[in-house]
């Protein structure tokens, strides 16, 4: 997983930065060395990523390419890099060059800000070919510290820290990103998970390889492998829903799509997470595409899908409402246009006293398109623009606002994200015990139990609340401390008498206490 610069920074970046790295140049005349120039992209894209970081995907670049018109392939001068950038409006843009001389791999790279349309000093690394993997590394290391010389980790430390990745299994990955062929992909793929069984990346890219091969049991086999707390599982969840959906394993779909729900506001997965739901005849399928469509209200499918839904739950005010809107988005949609006269004609013979007319109902439609990179993006738009507006503001209520979506982000599963928010608000005001209570259950979710307990009991000098003291009883459980645990969770009930987790809480507390109680066996 990427280091978090969160985790290394003393302060944080107002908003957020966006960066798209581009495949670096092959100064080197040693032949079989080309795969390198991308694997630049692919490996610091997954280390420069962080709470107040977010490096673009090579999907992403690969959409400026096409609307430039410009070949993957083909390595553009300085100016076609500068347009590119422009097309996908970023802050800064890495580029670098490497070599090889028989015996010592070397690289240099260069930032170039967007915004102050300037170059930064250019960072080298060097070492051994065969250390490749940590020399990128250290350029990542470096290229942050350039950012942020606040920051409190050592390059050594960074580099001893970071996800270990075999260079037999990266360079096969790689390989598999260049291929020409879904054939040949697969085949790259398959070798670096043979060689490297864990290796996200990799699984997540052989499974949506095998999804659009159509071998949705392979592709679903992969994907399911792909670690839960990985930064590529809500991609190989929503991949492996749509797997098991064409398998017609409706079930399994709507729990790949509903963990993805969980963790992230994206429209498609409320969609996706609907049209299971309704597959499976549960009930729910309206409010998943009622969430589709509050996420993104011009799109004429989930409009269509909401109607559907409403159609079938007997609302027929309502269903005329969505289809009506779905056909202003999209008038030639005829599938639209027939159910919107069913519609009329149903609600004729309801008013007639005749009932619904039992008329075949269309299939609502899936979403096969996913994109988390947009929506990461706009997230940290939004945050830039109130940054801007909240820095004229009394502290303290700038404070209260990172505080409050922190909750927000951690309440959707970005921690990380979550982390930057809280360290921002208690910068700007020390004494907002939200910001230390939401703190310390990020620090209680990295597993640093130590952190997590300083700043729950730091909270609780500012304030008495039941979070931080449910932070402090989740530790002692942890800990086989069940009396300390069960009297901070009474202490959060007696502030709280209704909190759902100090309840749940409860009830594992006893439990343990009861477990605790039993009569050690007859000898």
């Amino acid at each position: 997983m990427a280091l978090s610069l969160a985790a290394f920074a003393q302060g944080s970046v107002p908003g957020g930065q966006t960066i798209v790295v581009v495949p670096f140049e092959n100064q080197s005349k040693a032949p079989g060395l080309e795969w390198i120039g991308e694997s630049f992209p692919e490996l610091l894209q997954e280390r420069l990523t962080s709470s107040s970081m977010y490096a673009l995907t090579r999907t992403d670049r690969m959409r400026a390419y096409e609307r430039l018109g410009i070949p993957m392939d083909v390595h553009p001068s300085r100016a076609t890099i500068y347009r590119i950038a422009e097309q996908m409006d970023v802050d800064y843009v890495l580029l670098g060059s490497y070599s090889f001389d028989g015996r010592i791999f070397s690289t240099a790279a260069r930032l170039l800000d967007m915004r102050q349309d300037r170059l930064w000093p250019e960072v080298r690394e060097a070492g051994p070919l065969v250390e490749l993997i940590d020399i990128q590394t250290a350029l990542a290391w470096d290229l942050l510290h350039q950012l942020h010389p606040e920051m409190a980790t050592t390059r050594q430390a960074y580099v001893a820290s970071a996800a270990p990745v075999r260079l037999d299994a990266f360079e096969n990955y790689v390989r598999g990103v260049l291929a020409p062929t879904e054939g040949e992909r697969i085949r790259r793929f398959s070798e670096a998970v043979r060689l490297s069984p864990a290796y996200p990346e990799a699984l997540l890219q052989l499974g949506e390889t095998c999804y659009r091969e159509r071998q949705y049991d392979q592709a679903a086999a992969w994907l399911g492998r792909v670690a839960q707390d990985a930064p590529e599982a809500q991609e190989a969840n929503f991949y492996l829903g749509l797997a098991a959906y064409y398998q017609g394993a409706y079930e399994r779909a709507e729990s790949a799509f509903g963990l993805v729900a969980a963790r992230l506001p994206l429209a498609e997965v409320y969609n996706n997470l609907g049209v299971v739901t309704s597959r499976r005849g549960k009930k729910g399928a309206a409010d998943s595409f009622q969430k589709a469509v509050d996420a993104d209200p011009s799109d004429a499918d989930y409009r269509f899908n909401l109607g559907v839904a409403l159609f079938r739950a007997g609302d027929l005010a309502g269903a005329s409402r969505q289809l009506r809107e779905a056909l202003a988005l999209r008038p030639g949609d005829a599938e639209a246009k027939a159910l919107l006269d069913s519609v009329a004609n149903n609600a004729i013979s309801h008013a007639q006293g005749d009932g619904l007319a039992n008329r075949k109902i269309p299939l609502e439609r899936i979403r096969i398109n996913y994109e988390e990179s947009s929506f990461r993006q706009l997230v940290l738009k939004i945050d830039a623009v109130g940054e801007q507006r909240l820095a004229k503001d009394d502290p303290r209520v700038h404070a209260r606002f990172h505080a409050d979506r922190g909750h927000e982000l951690l309440a959707q599963g970005f921690v990380a994200e979550a982390d930057r928010e809280f360290r921002e608000s208690v910068t700007l005001d020390p004494s907002n015990a939200e910001a230390h209570a939401g703190l310390a259950r990020v620090l209680e979710a990295n597993q640093d139990a130590t952190g997590a307990r300083t700043e729950a009991e730091t909270a609780l000098r500012l304030r008495q609340f039941a979070e931080p003291l449910l932070v402090l009883a989740r530790l002692d459980l942890r800990d086989n401390r069940t009396e300390t645990a069960a009297e901070n969770v009474d202490r959060a009930l007696r502030l709280e008498p209704s909190n759902i987790q100090a309840l749940e809480l409860k009830r594992a507390v006893a439990a343990k206490l009861a477990e605790k109680a039993q009569p050690l066996p007859n000898r």
